[in-house]
């Protein structure tokens, strides 16, 4: 790619090395987050609703184990949806991505290793979500729409796993944020301000 192009295209990003004020991919991953979470916790709660039904009659709360499992399976499926675009923000952010060299990660890695190993887990988790949200609508509309229990305890811990790989996976994005500085405002600031200094002298 043309030198003069690629320097063009940096000088109309901002210190946070993106074309916008405020990255995109962090905000859906917390969306995708919340969504897949609350998913499987009200999953959870179906389950177990008559354990629970004495405090939901004290606290005055009507509540039936259906509208549980309805909260759990749209929330399924909006996570799915969301997680779409929120791979695809990632990978356009990670495009113009440019990892703070010579350092390595609280995990050894280096910062275009943990930008590879954070794309493909984004698309594997992707994957995973997807799959979940066909099973559980596999479980909703056919294997278990007469029973009062909406969801196979095989989903339900597949969910928890599932939920561990985020944590995993959320944890590269973390570092690529905070020690190598990816998309980062306050680093690149702080960039943007030796380079000033040194210009000056």
């Amino acid at each position: 790619m043309n030198p003069d192009l690629i320097n063009q295209v940096k000088s109309h990003l901002g210190a946070n090395g993106l074309p916008y004020p405020i990255p995109i991919h962090p905000n859906l991953v917390h969306l995708t987050l919340g969504l897949f979470i609350i998913a499987i916790g009200f999953d959870f709660v179906g389950v177990f609703f008559p354990l629970e039904k004495p405090i939901f009659k004290l606290l005055a709360i009507r509540a039936t184990r259906s509208n549980f499992f309805d909260v759990g399976w749209y929330n399924m499926l909006a996570s799915a949806i969301i997680t779409l675009f929120t791979v695809a923000a990632g990978f356009y952010e990670i495009m113009l991505a440019e990892p703070i060299p010579g350092i390595k990660s609280a995990w050894g890695l280096q910062g275009m290793e943990t930008m590879l190993w954070h794309g493909v887990g984004g698309v594997f988790l992707l994957g995973l979500i997807i799959g979940m949200t066909v099973w559980r609508g596999f479980q909703r509309y056919l294997w278990r729409n007469d029973e009062a229990i909406q969801v196979q305890w095989s989903y339900l811990l597949t969910g928890v796993f599932i939920l561990f790989l985020m944590f995993l996976h959320g944890t590269l994005g973390a570092q690529l944020a905070a020690e190598f500085g990816v998309h980062n405002t306050a680093t690149g600031l702080l960039k943007l301000g030796k380079q000033a200094n040194f210009l000056l002298q």
